[in-house]
């Protein structure tokens, strides 16, 4: 079946072999239907009460709640108010279990630990966050910011570069040919959309390119703006970080420390022409980058010199200068000096370390164990190489399975990888925080750390059931289809996380029907459940040529609901697809 600006293409009418619709529910739903109403037609508030205990695992559920569930579905069916129906029947009941809303197959509120220091939690993390699309020639715009935050991302990345009058401070993409947008606009934003999704604290990591005085600049617009929103820390330096909890409706700053206040080091991650960033620069690189960091040192004394023009104005400067370096609660550092220094360098407070990807591969392969210890007070950044100018992006797990906190994602992109990032987020209510499981924090009985390549012994066995789908059918056009075009959907079904786990499956081809019934089981033997994510994929057969893409949804398997579950699918950018769901079962064993 052919696919045309999101919608399919249909060809001549021959209605006659296509299925439209199928009505009845799963055998399994019928069954659990007539086990909880005894055999009656009617499910009462007591009997949907002890389904949903029993079945679906929902321990703290009351009959009041079961109350609501009726009166909502039978007055969205039947328009009939709670006074005149008290009970679902089988249609009613299969509506319900079809419902996202009131039935979605995972945990949709915080409920983990947020008391513990930032370094012990995943963070939703963007890269170069303020461009439209690729990285070479896309418009810079404050409008992804506001999609990230809407989204629920907690650590946005600005670059920031003089204009070119040297007055004034943009947000741009260096060494790239991307119109810039005004900082002022992006902070702007910020203020207003960091907390339309979660009470959690923003980190906003800033590559700064600035003279001092812009510095000093930026801080002023910060402080405006944002006022009491940005954290300020009361000690000064920081053994340790403050936590999730601790910083709720705070804006965090995250850069290098300005000149004066510690040694200059570059901390670029803007350059689309190949070069290395200076926070994870090799010993051969280091010639390059001096270059790059002399100039840019070069321009900032000039324009310093020119703005100074008095003592007082010299006090004035070391003030804002102080402002600005006591608003960075999160000095960032660099690898100049080698991975494993960069590694294993302890200055006795906090400290965040960027790579960009293959450099953080390399570590990894290198120096595994230190990089888990690392993480285990520091905080991680990963970055997309250079090479990524359509703003693809690498496999979040090569950082996740080594405690990299801040998995840097191009957001405007799309695809698996960021699939897999919007699932992982979809875990502790979609907050932003997902706390790392205990075993990435402490030591073993021997002092050992976790070896995400060490062969595993098997924590649990998932069984998941694809019963069916719906909603293809208002969610794309449709007209009169022919025998060669109409949808013959199939699901692939699998589990992303460690090596271990990683398997894909799929079900059977259900030909020429717009509500798929597959009814297919399939297990998973699990090792590492806590970090396993589980993937699901339709798809339409389309041979000769190239299967249709018709949905897909990633879900955190520790956080998976029990039972049958409705299951809203999204489109390839991470949209839900309106009315797009399937019916599925989840079990643990």
């Amino acid at each position: 079946m052919k696919r045309e600006l999101g919608r399919y293409k249909m060809g001549l009418c021959f209605s006659d072999k296509l299925r439209m619709n199928r009505e009845s529910p799963p055998p399994d739903v019928v069954r659990v239907f007539l086990e909880y109403t005894e055999g009656g037609n009617h499910m009462t508030a007591e009997q949907l009460c002890r389904f949903l205990v029993q079945v679906q695992g929902e321990t703290e559920v009351l009959v009041s709640d079961a109350e609501k569930i009726i009166e909502r579905i039978t007055n969205e069916r039947h328009h009939i108010t709670k006074f005149l129906r008290h009970s679902l029947n089988l249609d009613d009941f299969f509506s319900f279990l079809f419902s996202d809303d009131l039935n979605h197959p995972a945990v949709s509120k915080v409920h983990q630990d947020m008391a513990s220091p930032l370094s012990h939690y995943f963070i939703y993390t963007s890269h170069n966050s303020y461009l439209t699309g690729n990285q070479i020639n896309s418009e810079c715009s404050d409008v992804p910011l506001i999609k990230a935050l809407k989204r629920g991302v907690r650590a946005l990345e600005l670059d920031l570069w003089p204009n070119s009058t040297k007055d004034g401070i943009l947000v741009r993409h260096g060494w790239a040919w991307t119109p810039p947008v005004e900082l002022i606009k992006c902070l702007r934003s910020i203020k207003d959309y960091a907390f339309s999704a979660s009470a959690y604290p923003v980190i906003l990591t800033l590559e700064d390119h600035l003279t001092p005085d812009l510095q000093a600049k930026a801080a002023e617009m910060m402080k405006e703006i944002f006022m009491d929103m940005v954290y300020f820390s009361e000690s000064g330096d920081l053994k340790d970080f403050p936590s999730p909890e601790d910083l709720k409706y705070k804006v965090v700053i995250s850069t290098k420390l300005p000149k004066g206040t510690l040694k200059k080091e570059k901390d670029s991650e803007s350059d689309v022409s190949g070069k290395t960033s200076s926070e994870d620069v090799s010993a051969d690189d280091e010639k390059v980058e001096e270059t790059s960091e002399a100039k840019n040192e070069e321009e900032g004394t000039s324009e310093a010199k020119e703005e100074k023009d008095g003592g007082s104005d010299k006090e004035s400067s070391k003030m804002d200068l102080l402002t600005y370096s006591r608003m960075i609660l999160i000095p960032s550092g660099n690898a100049r000096n080698g991975l494993k220094e960069a590694l294993t360098f302890d200055n006795g407070g906090i400290r965040r370390l960027s790579l960009r990807e293959q450099n953080f591969k390399k570590a990894t392969e290198m120096y595994g164990t230190q990089v888990i210890e690392f993480t285990q007070k520091n905080l991680l950044r990963i970055y997309p190489k250079a090479t990524r100018v359509t703003s693809s992006n690498y496999k979040p797990f090569s950082g996740w399975m080594y405690g990299a906190q801040m998995v840097a994602f191009n957001m405007q992109g799309y695809g698996r990888a960021l699939w897999m990032m919007h699932g992982m987020f979809r875990s502790n209510g979609g907050c932003g925080y997902v706390k790392k499981p205990d075993f990435m924090m402490n030591r073993g009985p021997d002092g050992e750390v976790f070896d995400p390549k060490a062969k595993l012994p098997i924590k649990t066995t998932l069984r998941v059931k694809v019963y069916m789908g719906k909603g293809w059918d208002s969610g794309f056009q449709r007209a009169c289809f022919n025998t060669w075009s109409s949808p013959n959907f199939y699901t692939r079904v699998g589990i992303t996380g460690v090596r271990g786990d990683r398997v894909m499956k799929k079900t059977k081809k259900e030909e020429n029907t717009w509500e798929p019934f597959w009814d297919e089981e399939f297990e998973f033997q699990l090792t590492v459940p806590e970090l396993a994510l589980l993937r699901v994929e339709v798809h339409d057969y389309n041979m000769p040529e190239k299967d249709d893409f018709s949905g897909q949804t990633c879900l955190p398997v520790a956080e998976l609901r029990q039972g049958i579950r409705s299951v809203p699918l999204y489109d390839r950018k991470g949209e839900r697809l309106v009315a797009v769901t399937l019916l599925m079962r989840f079990q643990f064993a």
